[in-house]
């Protein structure tokens, strides 16, 4: 963290039945007015995903409200830091999925599919196989423009424009991927983590979700075996490896944008 960087931005997620999202909406912006935050949360019955920023007693002080909320209390947000705040406006929305997949039978507060640590993950990249010597691959499972921003060296990519093509592409590719560890990986953990519950429900046995995903990977390593930075949803668009902002990059995507 740089002395200047004095905004601190979360992303947290969690699957869990929200039946009265629509009355949950109305008192998380409130809470969120209140304090000056500015981000999105988004809400749907199969749990919350959000991406605040603010002043760190702000930020913080919002989450540990939230998880005065038993269905809330484990939440551990991903941490960074920036000059300014990131958002333009503070934004709480009820949707039909916190992300969209477009296949019902995948509910991951029902039981999540196994996790890889951002550490034994690195360990597996540097020796080239699992603990049971089984060749690792990794799968991306964001879209096409964010894979180009970077990624775990030879990692799988589909070149999917959308998170709803992801179980075509991997009907299409699943023999490729049999009698291999797979681990799916993106962001925060939250569309690896449908993703690797659709794999085990395909018949693929040794699969894995990165916990945490990049930007957790990021936070507990060197960055080692990952090659360019992690496009974040927000106006610092691309994040290096130390989770600060990846100048260069983030003025290429500005300047194809303007």
């Amino acid at each position: 963290m740089n002395t200047t960087d004095t905004v601190l931005n979360i992303s947290c997620y969690k699957f869990v039945p929200l039946p009265d999202a629509a009355a949950l909406r109305e008192v998380l912006h409130e809470r969120a007015a209140a304090a000056q935050l500015k981000g999105t949360i988004l809400l749907a019955e199969e749990g919350i995903n959000f991406f605040l920023a603010g002043p760190a007693d702000a930020v913080r002080g919002f989450v540990a409200q939230l998880r005065t909320d038993s269905r809330f209390s484990d939440l551990e947000p991903k941490e960074s830091w920036s000059a300014t705040v990131p958002f333009r406006k503070m934004l709480v929305k009820v949707k039909r999925e916190i992300i969209r997949m477009d296949h019902p039978t995948i509910r991951p507060a029902a039981g999540r599919a196994p996790a890889v640590d951002p550490v034994t993950l690195r360990r597996w990249l540097d020796q080239g196989h699992d603990d049971e010597g089984r060749e690792v691959v990794t799968l991306d499972t964001r879209n096409a423009f964010e894979v180009d921003a970077g990624t775990f060296d030879n990692a799988i990519d589909w070149r999917i424009d959308k998170f709803t093509e992801f179980p075509p592409a991997l009907r299409a590719h699943r023999s490729e991927l049999q009698d291999k560890t797979v681990v799916s990986f993106c962001t925060g953990g939250i569309r690896c983590e449908k993703a690797a519950i659709l794999m085990r429900e395909e018949g693929l046995s040794h699969v894995y979700q990165l916990e945490g995903g990049i930007l957790k990977y990021f936070e507990l390593t060197d960055g080692a075996h990952y090659h360019g930075g992690c496009f974040v949803f927000d106006e610092r668009r691309v994040l290096d490896t130390g989770l600060a902002t990846d100048a260069p990059a983030a003025a290429a995507e500005n300047a194809i944008k303007s």
